[in-house]
C-alpha cells in the first residue's frame, strides 16, 4: 500500500467515527433513561398494593428498589391511600450520560388508577427530547 492509499484510509476512517460517535452518544443517553423507567416501573405494583391496603410508602426501598448506578440518590416517593394518589421521582446523575444527568424520570398515579410519565428534562448541554421513552412527556 502506498502512502497515498493509506492517508485515503485514514481519512475516511475519520469520518465515518465523526458522525458515528455522536449518534452513539444520543443512542447511549436514550438508553440510560428508558433504563431508569425500567428500574422504577415495579414499584408501582408495590404502591398498587399499599394503597389497596390503605398504606402510605414513602421510602423507595420498602418498594423493592435496588440502587442504580444511574441515579443520583434513591428515587422519592410520596403516596396517599385517602386520595389513592402517588408519585415515583426518580433523577440521574452518578454514572449517568452528562446531557442525561440531572433529568427527573416521574411516575404519577392519578386517584382514577392511570399512571402517567413524565420527563423533566436536563438543563445540561446536549439534552433532546427523542431520549425520552415512548409514553412519556417531556417537560
Amino acid at each position: 500500500m502506498e502512502c497515498i492509499e493509506l492517508m485515503i484510509v485514514v481519512a475516511i476512517i475519520g469520518i465515518l467515527a465523526a458522525i458515528a460517535i455522536p449518534a452513539y452518544q444520543n443512542y447511549i443517553a436514550k438508553s440510560q433513561v428508558t433504563r431508569v423507567l425500567a428500574e422504577i416501573s415495579p414499584m408501582k405494583t408495590a404502591i398498587e398494593t399499599n394503597l389497596l391496603n390503605g398504606v402510605d410508602e414513602t421510602t423507595a426501598t420498602n418498594l423493592g428498589y435496588t440502587d442504580s448506578t444511574l441515579l443520583s440518590a434513591a428515587p422519592t416517593v410520596a403516596s396517599s391511600a385517602s386520595a389513592g394518589t402517588a408519585s415515583i421521582t426518580a433523577t440521574l446523575g452518578n454514572k449517568a450520560a452528562a446531557a442525561t444527568s440531572g433529568a427527573k424520570v416521574i411516575l404519577s398515579r392519578a386517584a382514577t388508577g392511570a399512571w402517567t410519565c413524565k420527563i423533566t428534562k436536563s438543563t445540561n448541554d446536549g439534552w433532546k427530547d427523542s431520549f425520552s421513552p415512548t409514553g412519556c412527556t417531556v417537560s
